[in-house]
């Protein structure tokens, strides 16, 4: 029997199998509205065999987008188009998750196909951004951000918690805050983005505060009988990778104390200079110690898309699920795929009658 093809419950929430679809920027929304590339995109993944489909970063608020084409969960009117994907993802067979988001210093950028850095401030797509501190990200978004007064903070958590209304009353079942990527959140636990003096900054206790805020708004406004994740980035590579990864873990601690059901361990991505070992499966040495030391589930990305890959950290423990995109995006069949590759009996089972039905009896007549 193949671990990664076995299933996964959290809470009240079953996965067919292991493999979850991250999110996956589209660019392609309206004033945060989705539309028809979103709902044929996301049914046909779901399609596809993947036991998981997490709708992309989805922005809390205007100023929380990454780019003018991001999709968003500011408005109850925006619920309607995402109700019909959750409901086609759920159709397909797979759960329906979504994650929500807000960009900081990151925000205000143009599409990565149109230069994937920031909007000129004279442009009128332009906004202003946001964070924890008024220092730029640098490279190629190196516009200053507003420092975020105590005011902004809390209306940001109320944002958040908002969201998470909004997307249960759109039908999905599983959420996922973004805190990771050198977005909002990662900035306000990160040094590189991070030097205030006052209650949301300093220490461990000051740099974690937003997060841990924002998590218990979104858990009083989530269901508690349903999956609340988190996509966090444990390890910048930035030279003080053991402080950093011993920080991150005491803090998923506090997270699961808050009520967080798993963590989606990632990168950082708080400063252009990282140094990151790209590689097949890297971070999942590092997830399997989030893991042990914290006692959440764990699922993670970055190169686990392989099939000896991904039945091997799903078989020794290192992760609870694994996020398989690009290989998605190339082949929305890929589970199929693996399924062959690891000598799944009857692999088709993994794919709607109509394609199941053709490609087993041309696999048996070969």
């Amino acid at each position: 029997m193949s671990a990664l093809f076995s299933a996964f419950t959290l809470k009240n929430v079953t996965l067919r199998n292991r493999i979850a679809i991250p999110p996956m920027c589209q660019y392609s929304a309206a004033d945060g509205f989705s539309n028809d590339w979103h709902l044929s995109h996301y049914a046909g993944l779901a399609r596809g065999g993947a036991g998981l489909v997490i709708v992309e970063a989805t922005a809390v608020s205007p100023e929380g987008r990454i780019t003018p084409a991001c999709l968003g969960l500011w408005r109850d009117e925006q619920i309607e188009g995402l109700a019909r994907i959750a409901a086609a993802i759920k159709a397909a067979g797979a759960i329906p998750g979504i994650q929500i988001g807000h960009a900081g210093r990151k925000a205000s950028a143009n599409r990565p196909w149109e230069g994937d850095d920031h909007i000129p401030a004279d442009d009128p797509r332009a906004w202003q951004t946001l964070s924890p501190s008024p220092i730029a990200f640098g490279a190629n978004l190196p516009r200053v951000p507003k420092e975020m007064s105590l005011a902004d903070i809390a209306r940001v958590t109320g944002d958040f918690a908002a969201a998470a209304r909004r997307a249960r009353a759109a039908g999905f079942e599983w959420l996922e805050l973004h805190f990771a990527h050198g977005y909002l959140a990662q900035s306000f636990f990160s040094p590189h983005a991070n030097q205030r003096s006052d209650a949301y900054g300093g220490e461990h206790a000051g740099r974690a505060r937003f997060l841990l805020e924002t998590l218990a708004a979104v858990r009083e406004n989530w269901p508690e009988d349903l999956p609340l994740t988190a996509r966090f980035g444990v390890i910048e590579y930035d030279g003080r990778d053991e402080q950093t990864l011993a920080d991150s873990i005491q803090l998923a601690s506090e997270f699961r104390a808050g009520g967080l059901d798993l963590l989606n361990v990632s990168v950082g991505f708080s400063t252009p200079t990282a140094q990151v070992p790209w590689g097949p499966a890297f971070l999942a040495p590092i997830a399997e110690r989030v893991r042990r030391e914290t006692g959440l589930p764990v699922a993670s990305s970055w190169g686990v898309d392989a099939a000896q890959h991904a039945e091997r950290v799903i078989a020794e423990g290192q992760m609870d699920l694994v996020m398989i995109g690009r290989a998605m995006l190339a082949n929305p069949h890929y589970p199929y795929e693996l399924a062959k590759q690891l000598g799944v009996a009857r692999p088709s089972w993994v794919l709607p009658a109509p394609y199941a039905h053709w490609l087993e009896r041309y696999s048996l007549q070969s």
